[in-house]
């Protein structure tokens, strides 16, 4: 037995002069020295000796272990300095790779430059359900049963009473129904109706309404606010115009028109949205005197407005998700 063991040291120092690598190194530290290894196994023999042996065998088996491990730490530390010196030096002083950020999407940063306009106007920011039932999209807002925008063909219906808004106008009502006037609000949000998807139609879109009550509002209160965020939002020479239109929300009512120029600089009128004073049957709706208060409101898509301040032509690119597009904005 004593013979093993030194046959077993013998062998384990000769074929450690054999080991050139890392990787045949850590073979042969699992052959000789891990838990299954020949030097444990040699050390877990002791025992089965005759007493008289077991001293002079566990001296010897130790020596070993001992004179091996030496060898192999040697070794390991002579490989891995000889890999540092000829490995791929790094200039940690280069520039690093770089890390595609994500950004705000070109929507959110128009809503964000709209909320930040009318903050500076005095206006606070309204929030309201995307599922409504139709006393909030439609009979509060004055558009009868028989009126074509409550068809199910122009309405994404849910049950015979709810469906998702088809406008941002309902969180005028739900505001006034719980705030007594003076009001002051903008109400951003997604609206939904089922247009056929082409350049200029989404299913899907964003509004932003805006509503004021108080005694003695006018038109022209309207006409100063409109005009302020056109300027402020596309540029202080920027032409405008209100023409005669109806809803059945507001009396008198008005689109509003801006001149903007195409690629090729001819000039063109475009609608960014509607407007209007407050028809008197949706203040009895919420149960605001008509009497004394007026008011006026306006909605106009956040779609239509970041495509006319940057020139963009089909709506479609807005959802999209193409890094091309989206990296420009």
């Amino acid at each position: 037995m004593l013979e093993q063991f030194e046959k077993v040291g013998k062998d384990a120092l000769a074929e450690l002069e054999e080991v050139t690598d890392l990787t045949a190194l850590e073979d042969y530290r699992i052959k000789y020295l891990g838990r299954k290894g020949q030097i444990i196994q040699m050390l877990s023999q002791i025992g089965k000796l005759p007493p008289e042996q077991k001293p002079r065998a566990g001296q010897l088996a130790n020596k070993t272990k001992k004179e091996v491990a030496a060898a192999f730490e040697l070794l390991k530390k002579t490989l891995l300095q000889s890999q540092e010196q000829t490995g791929e030096l790094i200039d940690i002083t280069l520039p690093g790779i770089p890390v595609d950020i994500g950004k705000t999407h070109v929507i959110m940063q128009t809503l964000s430059e709209l909320l930040e306009i009318f903050g500076r106007m005095g206006f606070a920011v309204a929030y309201g359900p995307e599922v409504e039932d139709e006393w909030h999209n439609f009979e509060a807002l004055n558009i009868n049963a028989d009126h074509p925008a409550r068809d199910p063909f122009d309405c994404f219906y849910i049950d015979d009473n709810t469906l998702l808004r088809s406008h941002t106008s309902p969180v005028q009502i739900r505001v006034m129904e719980t705030t007594k006037p003076p009001i002051r609000i903008i109400a951003p949000g997604r609206v939904y109706r089922p247009d056929t998807v082409d350049a200029t139609h989404m299913y899907m879109f964003h509004q932003l309404e805006a509503l004021v009550v108080d005694e003695d509002v006018s038109m022209v209160d309207m006409k100063t606010a409109i005009e302020q965020f056109i300027h402020a939002f596309f540029g202080p020479d920027t032409k405008w115009r209100f023409r005669p239109s109806f809803f059945p929300f507001t009396e008198p009512s008005a689109e509003v028109d801006l001149l903007l120029a195409d690629k090729s600089g001819k000039e063109n009128w475009v609608e960014m949205g509607g407007c209007g004073m407050v028809d008197p049957n949706v203040f009895d709706a919420v149960g605001i005197d008509n009497e004394k208060y007026t008011g006026w409101a306006f909605g106009f898509g956040v779609e239509r407005l970041a495509m006319r301040k940057y020139g963009i032509t089909d709506i479609r690119l807005l959802f999209e998700n193409d890094l091309r597009f989206l990296e420009q904005f």
